[in-house]
């Protein structure tokens, strides 16, 4: 798979979660069955957290319950081989109060997402998101 192909696939991952898809549909699409994804501590995950497939499927589940909307501006891309790395800017509006932020105000992130590509699916990912103050 060449390296437009996976900058592509991480890029449509992106506007797949935009679009609000959800569920085994979305993660069959992009992830590899064997795949561990790390989110870093951060402001709303404290103690940051590691996903296997099955996992990844339950949190997208319940996470649609909770971001009614969520955008992403990817600001910076580079690829190193089978790893593509995003800069972005990511938008969510809450169902539910977050911190000072009420039902259907708008928290900003400031992300890196780093995706380790096999055979065309993402086999590990990791994500740094720093936070606004919220």
């Amino acid at each position: 798979m060449s390296d437009f192909d996976i900058l592509s696939l991480a890029k449509q991952h992106l506007q797949d979660l935009a679009d609000g898809k959800f569920g085994e549909e979305l993660i069959a699409s992009y992830f590899s069955k064997d795949v561990t994804q790390k989110e870093l501590p951060n402001k709303l995950n404290i103690n940051g957290s590691t996903s296997d497939y099955n996992e990844l499927i339950e949190r997208s589940k319940k996470i649609r319950h909770i971001v009614m909307q969520q955008t992403f501006t990817v600001l910076h891309e580079h690829l190193a081989g089978n790893t593509v790395i995003l800069e972005v800017l990511w938008k969510g509006i809450f169902t539910i109060p977050i911190g000072n932020t009420q039902p259907g105000g708008t928290i900003n992130a400031h992300c890196a997402l780093i995706m380790e590509f096999e055979n065309g699916k993402i086999i590990r990912m990791r994500n740094y998101d720093c936070f606004d103050p919220f």
